[in-house]
């Protein structure tokens, strides 16, 4: 279970990280400077600051190739985000590259725990 923590952790923070594309993508959609574009502009930045501080705190605990190689996730968070918020359709194309990062992710993490 100790071994497991760190990347649950780790998961979470880039699940948080993920929202930042999120609130850039409604942002995007709002008038330049109204109230909606600055709330979730800022938003952006305070959650690219927290980020920031929590990357730090993980790689004290993940190494940094293998923290590093999971950040990729996102990219499946992105796509999650994309369906649930703004009912975007996955092609078969999506689910491919989904897979491969997932499954690259895997092989970084299992590789890497063999070498030690």
């Amino acid at each position: 279970m100790k071994k497991i923590k760190p990347y649950l952790i780790l998961h979470l923070i880039l699940l948080f990280y993920s929202l930042g594309g999120l609130c850039s993508k409604i942002a995007s959609a709002k008038e330049f400077l109204s109230f909606d574009f600055i709330l979730f502009y800022g938003l952006v930045l305070f959650i690219l600051a927290a980020y920031a501080l929590l990357w730090q705190q993980i790689i004290k605990l993940v190494p940094l190739n293998i923290a590093y190689t999971n950040k990729s996730v996102t990219l499946v968070w992105g796509m999650v985000w994309g369906v649930v918020v703004f009912k975007e359709q996955i092609t078969i194309a999506n689910v491919i590259g989904a897979a491969v990062v997932l499954i690259g992710v895997l092989l970084m993490v299992t590789g890497g725990e063999k070498e030690k």
